[in-house]
């Protein structure tokens, strides 16, 4: 069979199909457009079909990554249904990568919210963490977490009873009567975003210290980006995602220890946080 535009035969073979994500949401790939070899096309400009080896199209498209040519990856989109809970999409919408997607929601304007709200598992109830402000730290225990849990569900339920009670009882308008709905209701959305762009989006929230919800969702996506791009992605993996980006002073101690020399953080010239971060990632 002919083709008249790149396919990626893995992300045909799941288009349409619903993969599961926390209690109620999901995400099903609806379209996409180009694959590695229209990456490497948009670089060249135009080379002749076929001419081109699966190591060549690789080491081309690790050197566009290793020195940020970013606009080749852009060729590359991905059309995706999402649905997940408001908490969570706000996150997801929060950077400016999404600026560069397009997007459409479910309007709870036109359209009665179904009671689909995210309770957390139990065993992903934890403390506010002492370390980090945003972040959580010792698990719940099993009493407390039942506790919250029961809290969560009532809430939720009771308050869309009350959204039922205003729409129907009273005549509200939906789009007065949603106020009152929790940030863990669902809303499904449709997103498109380039590859580029997408990278930049996996590279905050599959982020071990992004929120352990949104996790599920960029994990996914991280899926689909490697049957799609599986030479892209790889080079996104080593040369952004688990690369370690150094600054000039960091640079410089590297290379006085390597030379043999003793550095402290009082003659690195580094602050000392960024020190500190150092030394996690190369010793002390």
């Amino acid at each position: 069979m002919t083709h008249t535009r790149p396919t990626s035969p893995g992300l045909d073979a799941i288009l349409g199909r619903q993969f599961p994500v926390l209690d109620h949401g999901f995400i099903r790939v609806v379209d996409y457009m180009g694959n590695d070899a229209a990456i490497e096309e948009a670089a060249r400009v135009s080379y002749a079909d076929g001419t081109r080896k699966v190591s060549e199209t690789r080491d081309l498209l690790r050197y566009l990554m290793r020195h940020r040519h970013t606009s080749p990856f852009e060729m590359c989109s991905i059309t995706i249904d999402v649905k997940l809970p408001i908490f969570v999409d706000r996150q997801w919408m929060r950077h400016r990568t999404a600026k560069h997607a397009n997007m459409n929601e479910e309007s709870a304007r036109y359209s009665e919210v179904r009671e689909e709200f995210y309770i957390p598992r139990a065993e992903d109830l934890a403390m506010q963490s002492t370390a980090n402000k945003q972040g959580r730290g010792e698990p719940l225990s099993d009493g407390d977490a039942a506790r919250v849990l029961e809290i969560l569900q009532w809430d939720s339920h009771r308050n869309h009873m009350d959204y039922q009670k205003m729409t129907g009882l009273y005549g509200l308008s939906r789009e007065l009567a949603r106020i009152n709905l929790p940030l863990g209701t669902y809303t499904t959305k449709r997103w498109k975003i380039d590859l580029h762009n997408l990278f930049h989006f996996l590279g905050l929230r599959a982020e071990h210290h992004a929120q352990w919800e949104i996790r599920q969702y960029a994990n996914l996506m991280h899926d689909f980006a490697e049957i799609w791009c599986p030479l892209a992605t790889e080079a996104w993996r080593d040369y952004a995602f688990n690369a370690v980006s150094l600054s000039a002073q960091a640079v410089a101690v590297m290379k006085r220890r390597l030379a043999g020399e003793v550095v402290t953080q009082a003659d690195s010239g580094m602050g000392k946080r960024e020190w500190g971060e150092f030394v996690g990632e190369f010793g002390g």
